[in-house]
């Protein structure tokens, strides 16, 4: 499916966005693009590193975004917080699909009323996941082995140098603002629970132990819904990754641990570390270009109106070979 029109990226010149229109560009070469940012020359340089982009200025506190009038758009991709939802406005005024990676757990909810209000209009892609949503995508995958899944564990380090940009930096303080409780799923019932039950150590690849504790994510309801799991818990350490303790460049680690039953329905358990020696930021954009991908019909059957999840759009098999193509490795 070709385009004529191009794909909108709010915050376009950050690390999520700028990364993501990369893979777009990549994958897509003819496939419009337009970086929009609070600083013209920054989109402007990021524009001309992709080619076939143009540049803007965006104001997300005006309901046109600022924009000239006779501007035209194929997706609206919120690569930063969209705190008034004007994007997702003007996304949906114009049927335009619409992606956000910002809003986190605590913030959904407008988002998702929004959407419910219009259910008709265009398709939505909450993908305010770790990573935008390759954490639930890859555990999916390892999931495959399994008849039955009773339990689902991950557990993420996240280097306190790679948490992102000023807008990545934002996020996580208006999301530890507003609770330090943590959200599982328990014998089948979804489980807030207080800052002393919430900790818990969080284990690399070369053992090395971090304490960190499980934090409210989409990636818990994601899982649990996706695998009828009883049992699903997010924690998540943010210091020094064990690479920079060895004085390498800052890593991501994700632990995915499984607990459940194989096809003989004999007990099966499975651990496995996603690790990107770059950190975070290659695999959020990626997760992000996924779902572009897929929103505009480039890969896949065209989407229907109405909110959606990463892994109910997104082949679990498909992400993992983009993981590893883009320095990503699997490791036990």
């Amino acid at each position: 499916m070709e385009h004529s029109t191009s794909v909108l990226v709010m915050g376009g010149s950050g690390q999520a966005g700028a990364g993501a229109a990369a893979l777009l560009r990549q994958w897509h070469p003819t496939l419009p693009l337009t970086i929009a940012g609070r600083d013209l020359a920054r989109a402007q340089r990021v524009a001309d590193e992709l080619g076939t982009a143009t540049a803007v200025t965006i104001d997300l506190e005006r309901s046109d975004l600022g924009l000239p009038a006779g501007q035209v758009h194929s997706a609206v991709v919120a690569a930063v917080w969209d705190a008034r939802l004007h994007g997702l406005r003007y996304a949906q005024r114009r049927g335009l699909p619409y992606l956000s990676i910002s809003s986190g757990l605590m913030d959904i909810a407008p988002e998702v009323v929004a959407g419910a209000q219009r259910a008709g209009g265009a398709p939505i892609l909450v993908a305010s996941h770790y990573l935008a949503g390759l954490v639930v995508l890859a555990a999916l995958h390892s999931a495959r082995e399994f008849d039955r899944i009773d339990t689902i564990r991950i557990g993420a380090i996240l280097d306190e140098t790679d948490i992102g940009g000023p807008a990545g930096i934002a996020d996580l303080e208006r999301w530890s603002a507003v609770t330090s409780a943590g959200l599982v799923r328990r014998d089948g019932v979804f489980t807030w629970l207080d800052s002393r039950d919430a900790q818990a150590d969080v284990i690399g690849v070369d053992g090395t132990v971090l304490p960190g504790q499980s934090i409210p994510i989409l990636d818990v309801p994601s899982l649990a819904l996706a695998t009828g799991a009883p049992n699903v818990r997010f924690d998540l350490a943010v210091g020094q990754s064990p690479s920079r303790r060895r004085g390498e460049p800052a890593s991501m680690e994700v632990r995915i641990d499984l607990e459940g039953a194989g096809p003989t329905g004999a007990p099966l358990s499975t651990s496995r570390h996603l690790v990107h020696p770059e950190g975070q930021r290659p695999l959020t954009a990626l997760g992000v270009a996924l779902g572009v991908e897929r929103l505009l019909g480039l890969r896949g059957d065209a989407v229907a109106p109405g909110i959606h999840t990463p892994e109910a759009l997104l082949d679990p098999s498909y992400a993992v070979e983009r993981m590893r193509e883009v320095g990503a490795t699997f490791v036990g």
